[in-house]
């Protein structure tokens, strides 16, 4: 999907375990538009700049692991706490429709 001129981008840096974390979740994301390439690729040196979209796929896979953490490798209390605090996050940025860093 190509982004328009209207389309607002949202600026997230994500970084260490939940970057950890996030990079074994890419799975899930393989039929988003090249979301899974996206993340895959973000070291979490700068913040990634995420659409409307992006954001709605990040939530979906954030929220189908907290369902069963134990099913994606989520096992460590240190990982599923940085899953938690990742959605937090990605809800606030949804929620208040404007870019962050």
């Amino acid at each position: 999907m190509k982004p328009g001129k209207r389309d607002i981008r949202y600026k997230i840096r994500i970084e260490g375990v939940e970057l950890a974390v996030l990079h074994k979740l890419t799975g899930q994301m393989c039929e988003a538009f090249g979301l899974d390439r996206k993340i895959d690729a973000y070291k979490g040196t700068r913040a990634i700049t995420l659409y409307s979209w992006d954001l709605d796929c990040l939530e979906a896979v954030v929220y189908c692991t907290l369902r069963d953490p134990a099913s994606e490798g989520i096992t460590s209390k240190r990982e599923l706490e940085a899953l938690l605090s990742l959605d937090v996050r990605i809800r606030e940025l949804i929620a208040s429709g404007k870019e962050s860093d």
